[in-house]
């Protein structure tokens, strides 16, 4: 029977992290944007909480509260909902490798960055890209709500179409 767990994520587990990012950006290219240095990714200034997937010891997934940093999702759900920014954080950096899928982890990590929301009193927002319907799919079960479409625009000029999420009430 494999083992998984879901917990914060330590220093030590940056180079985990990263091969389990760099691996799924090969099978999923997620992010768009490519990772030339993923333990920058993971470990920006603007990561508030962040927790690690394991299955059977091994790093196999990553989550992210982040600060808002100029999102889409973070503007619209302002508008919409009359909540001030510094209310507001970002679920990022979610990701499971493709061998490590069925476990739900992607689920558990969620959930984890979701009791955080909750217990800091943050709404967490985010963005998805269109091609990503699995984690749509996952969002939606949870009771995200889709609070509008954006385009994601990275590299060089590129775009791609996302669609943006506010989390449940607490």
């Amino acid at each position: 029977m494999e083992h998984t767990v879901v917990r914060p994520f330590e220093d030590a587990d940056l180079a985990g992290a990263a091969a389990a990012l760099t691996e799924v950006h090969a099978t999923d290219g997620y992010p768009v944007e490519g990772v030339q240095r993923p333990e920058a990714w993971l470990r920006s200034a603007d990561v508030m909480a962040a927790w690690v997937g394991e299955l059977d010891g091994a790093i196999v997934g990553h989550v992210a509260v982040m600060r808002p940093h100029g999102e889409d999702a973070v503007s619209m759900w302002v508008r919409q909902s009359g909540e001030r920014e510094d209310r507001i954080a970002v679920l990022a950096r979610l990701f499971v490798v493709k061998a490590a899928r069925k476990h739900a982890l992607g689920e558990s990590l969620t959930q984890a960055a979701m009791s955080y929301g909750r217990e800091h009193g943050l709404r967490l927002v985010l963005d998805v890209m269109t091609k990503d319907t699995a984690a749509m799919r996952l969002y939606e079960r949870l009771g995200w709500q889709e609070i509008g479409r954006t385009s994601h625009r990275y590299g060089d000029g590129q775009s791609i179409d996302a669609v943006c999420y506010a989390a449940p009430d607490a």
